[in-house]
């Protein structure tokens, strides 16, 4: 991220490159995880919640208490009740998505119904839920991760985030917290409170799988030895970083601040460099939804 310039010479427009097409060999690989992912998902459920009556959030959850309660097998349910969505899916966001989307489903069912003989891995309650919520979230985000999706709410919520001031992750929650409070009655509420400590876990894991350890981080640094600083993490990190015009609210002195956004595995060395230049410099880190442009260069999972 290079610093900007108010007297730059206006630039003449680009024309944006065309989407290029994703080889053969592309193509396989997502082919390959979407599988892999929803073959982890499919173990979570079968071997290690569903066996201890612990259930997920979304379509998921929905399914699995419709399957408790008839007798029927759960792959169906999931097929079934995930259908509708995987249309609207087709129609609102595109092709891609929706195979995608098809592929996981259709595996995540086979799965499920091919996993129902095997015996569970573990009868421990608190085993039960804590490896259920980690494979469920593995899965899930490598789902996520490749352009598929695994539950049919996460397509309502992108479609109804567009139209509210709500993000998906609220929508997703809000949502949960009726199928998860659903569970209480079918399965009793200790089940319902293990059920919602196994989504958070799934939950947690969703994130850290799909951004791995490069989640990014916003870094402001404020201090007299500024140009040091800034040059250090030029040379030492290869992150851009531009300065910003500040003022002291208490002494009214001009301030010059770092802006720069790196990753979470860079983030102990850029403090090391803060420290070794000024110990008393003001650094503040924090959490980044999502980075596009300049310099800054994230693997684009879609």
């Amino acid at each position: 991220m290079a610093e900007t310039s108010i007297s730059s010479p206006p630039r003449k427009p680009s024309v944006p490159k065309a989407h290029g097409k994703r080889t053969i060999g592309q193509i396989l690989i997502r082919t390959f995880f979407i599988i892999f992912g929803a073959i982890l998902v499919a173990v979570s459920l079968e071997l290690f919640l569903v066996p201890n009556n612990i259930t997920d959030g979304g379509i998921t959850g929905i399914s699995v208490m419709a399957s408790f309660l008839s007798g029927w097998k759960l792959g169906i349910f999931l097929f079934v009740f995930n259908l509708p969505f995987l249309i609207i899916g087709y129609k609102q966001i595109g092709k891609t998505f929706a195979l995608s989307t098809l592929l996981s489903i259709t595996v995540l069912s086979i799965g499920t119904v091919l996993l129902h003989p095997v015996q569970a891995f573990v009868t421990d309650t608190l085993l039960a839920f804590v490896f259920g919520g980690i494979f469920l979230g593995v899965g899930t985000g490598i789902v996520i991760r490749n352009g598929g999706s695994l539950d049919g709410t996460e397509i309502v919520a992108i479609l109804v985030s567009r139209k509210t001031p709500f993000s998906v992750g609220e929508i997703v929650m809000f949502v949960n917290l009726f199928i998860l409070s659903g569970a209480g009655f079918v399965f009793g509420w200790d089940r319902a409170l293990f059920s919602i400590l196994a989504y958070y876990i799934a939950y947690k894991v969703i994130d850290v799988t799909i951004e791995g350890m490069n989640e990014s981080k916003s870094v402001w640094i404020i201090s007299d030895q500024i140009d040091d600083i800034g040059n250090a993490i030029l040379d030492r990190l290869g992150r851009g970083v531009t300065y910003l015009s500040g003022e002291g609210g208490f002494t009214g002195d001009p301030k010059k601040v770092i802006f720069c956004v790196i990753t979470r595995l860079e983030e102990a060395k850029l403090k090391e460099i803060v420290n070794q230049f000024d110990d008393k410099a003001f650094l503040a880190v924090g959490n980044i939804h999502d980075v596009k442009g300049g310099r800054f260069k994230k693997k684009d999972i879609h």
